[in-house]
């Protein structure tokens, strides 16, 4: 990745955690929000791979951190992840796919979910399980799937994507 391709991309995780923080958690539909900063983690881990996916991750939740005065580290340790899986996923099988985004966002949605509600539980927080994995869960699982799509095409316009992809013709298992 190039150095103007990594301040676009910062660029887009930068407004994308803006963006979150500001506007959309207030948008509560049926007691979840969606997730922009997550699904735009996702796309830019399925346009650029699993390294700068972590690192997007790790910036956004960083920064939503410190905006929100939540426990430091949650939202980056759980975004580090998503970006790192979505990159991963995009290297090996997923680039010619089409639907490969929403695969990306509806999988990583219900697996980020259920990492926060782990590492809230492991740190002592008071968390109630129904509330956390099915009342704000599946709300927020379907906001980020309506999402998807306009977020992927808007991030590969943002941060010039090639349409040339090199594709992985196998996978070697390392021990």
């Amino acid at each position: 990745m190039s150095a103007g391709e990594g301040v676009r991309a910062s660029a887009v995780v930068f407004v994308a955690a803006m963006l979150q923080v500001v506007v959309v958690s207030s948008l509560a539909i049926s007691g979840g929000a969606p997730d922009l900063l997550l699904v735009s983690v996702v796309a830019l881990g399925l346009l650029r791979g699993s390294v700068p996916g972590a690192v997007c991750g790790f910036t956004g939740g960083l920064i939503v951190d410190l905006l929100t005065l939540e426990t430091l580290g949650i939202t980056s340790l759980v975004l580090t992840l998503a970006g790192f899986w979505a990159g991963r996923w995009a290297e090996t099988t997923a680039r010619s796919r089409k639907l490969a985004p929403a695969i990306a966002v509806g999988v990583i949605t219900v697996l980020a979910g259920a990492f926060a509600f782990v590492l809230h539980y492991m740190l002592g927080d008071d968390v109630v399980a129904r509330l956390a994995l099915v009342t704000v869960l599946v709300p927020t699982l379907l906001a980020n799937l309506v999402l998807a799509f306009p977020v992927y095409l808007l991030i590969r316009a943002a941060v010039h994507e090639r349409d040339v992809r090199e594709l992985a013709t196998e996978v070697e298992v390392v021990v």
